[in-house]
């Protein structure tokens, strides 16, 4: 149900991708900065890569607040106070004399991001209606699709031409316009009623994926999971999860409603956007191993292949919403898995003495894939939740797909060094990067019959399951 509001609707999409792209941008531009960073502060490789993982863990142990703190003040304040807060820690990183203060402005950073992001469809949600959902999220998904593809090749410009400090000082301008913007575009929310804050809830959840992200990182080799506190950390979160989940059921005002997964759609979305993602990361792994170790070419193909893969799930990704909105989500998701999934088997086919060509058409048919499911199959499942729900299964959605996809890619890179022995890489021993792809294109197309009951109307939910969803809303 849509709002309507002074401004064009059109800025409002503007706006929010302003501020989300700022923030895919900054995160995947770091990531070749770590070097220039070790230089700077003189520090070793562990020091370094929380530079990345600081912002990750902070931005995931602030979405689950995103929905209570929006009902509280309202979605359009607490996404500027978010976009504040974000050029805050920009300005932090671009000032910091210490490795200590870059890690505290990516903490910053982390909490803005973790605000920002879960409010951004619910903000689109809120000024078009259902049927036109798909294919303005299309455009939105087609640019955040794009922009982590680019965001190392931005940063290794930054680096060519200025100093590390232009990695967080070029975010201020941006986000400054996003500010400003958003003041005079983004529809006006009112708070809703002021429910108590589950404090026991949070701490659980936070605590959960806090030390699970932490632990996570650690695990680099099969000789970390013999290391008490890796298996401590582990346990812990994994206690302290199944403790939120028992707790949350039996509140009558939880932090987060999972009885929303009582909800079919929105259930079966979670599980198709949670394995793309896993496909996701598990290539941003693996291709670099195949592209330079087993077939012998540079860095370079490596990275447009990966943008191959990029602008054609931006591409796609704008289609499929236009499909979406026309056709429901049934075809568009169907088709999607089935190239996502054959274009990661074939990768899992290929051998030393194959041509970069083969790759890079492979790497277009996944992205083709992606975009034709990973983003409509999110709007067609937050579609499926009634309005006030929108910003908890944005969220929840967005911690289910980083917590699987971490562990995924652990589980991964343990099995690549189990299979290896030396943990030594090399295009004798490709068959163990083979059957990680093979078994990651399998997990894919095992999503299909998942797409094929994906209900094309909300009618088609079970007639129990819409009252049980909102009992503890």
């Amino acid at each position: 149900m849509g709002l309507t509001v002074a401004a064009p609707r059109w800025l409002v999409v503007v706006n929010v991708l302003l501020g989300t792209l700022t923030v895919s941008l900054n995160n995947s531009s770091l990531n070749p900065a770590l070097p220039a960073f070790m230089s700077a502060f003189d520090i070793g490789p562990v020091l370094a890569t929380w530079i990345v993982a600081a912002f990750m863990v902070s931005m995931g142990m602030t979405m689950p607040l995103t929905s209570f703190l929006s009902q509280r003040v309202g979605r359009k304040r607490l996404y500027l106070w978010g976009v504040a807060l974000f050029v805050c820690g920009s300005l932090m990183g671009a000032l910091a004399n210490s490795i200590a203060l870059v890690i505290t402005a990516r903490v910053v950073q982390g909490i803005a991001s973790g605000l920002m992001i879960p409010l951004s469809l619910a903000i689109i949600f809120s000024v078009y209606a259902k049927g036109e959902r798909g294919r303005v999220t299309g455009l939105w998904g087609a640019a955040v699709m794009l922009a982590p593809a680019l965001g190392p090749l931005c940063g290794s410009l930054m680096l060519e031409w200025f100093s590390w400090r232009s990695l967080f000082l070029m975010n201020v301008p941006i986000g400054l316009v996003a500010l400003i913007l958003g003041v005079a575009v983004l529809p006006a929310s009112e708070a809703s009623e002021r429910k108590p804050f589950d404090l026991a809830g949070y701490l659980l959840i936070a605590a959960g994926i806090g030390l699970l992200m932490i632990a996570v990182g650690r695990l680099r080799h099969a000789e970390a999971l013999t290391d008490p506190l890796n298996l401590g950390m582990l346990l812990a979160a994994i206690l302290c999860l199944v403790a939120f989940v028992r707790l949350e059921l039996n509140r009558t005002s939880p932090l987060l409603n999972l009885r929303i997964f009582a909800l079919r759609g929105y259930r079966l979305s979670v599980i198709i956007a949670v394995v793309q993602s896993v496909g996701m990361f598990e290539c941003l792994v693996l291709l670099p191993l195949l592209v330079q170790v087993v077939m012998g070419y540079s860095a370079i193909w490596t990275g447009l292949s990966l943008l191959c893969t990029a602008a054609f799930a931006s591409l796609f990704g704008h289609l499929g919403g236009r499909w979406l909105d026309r056709h429901g989500p049934r075809g568009v998701v169907l088709w999607g898995l089935l190239l996502t999934g054959a274009a990661t088997l074939g990768l899992g086919l290929l051998g030393a003495g194959t041509s970069i060509g083969v790759v890079f058409f492979l790497m277009m048919v996944r992205g083709a894939g992606l975009g034709l499911s990973y983003i409509p199959i999110t709007t067609a499942g937050l579609n499926a939740l009634p309005e006030p729900m929108v910003t908890q299964g944005a969220a929840m959605n967005n911690i289910s797909r980083r917590l699987v996809s971490s562990l995924a890619i652990v589980i991964a890179s343990l099995w690549l060094e189990f299979r290896l022995g030396t943990g030594v890489y090399s295009a004798g021993n490709s068959s163990a990067i083979s059957e990680v792809f093979l078994a990651t294109g399998v997990l894919v197309l095992l999503a299909l019959p998942c797409a094929w009951r994906f209900p094309v109307h909300a009618s088609d939910e079970p007639a129990e399951a819409l009252p049980s969803a909102l009992e503890h809303r």
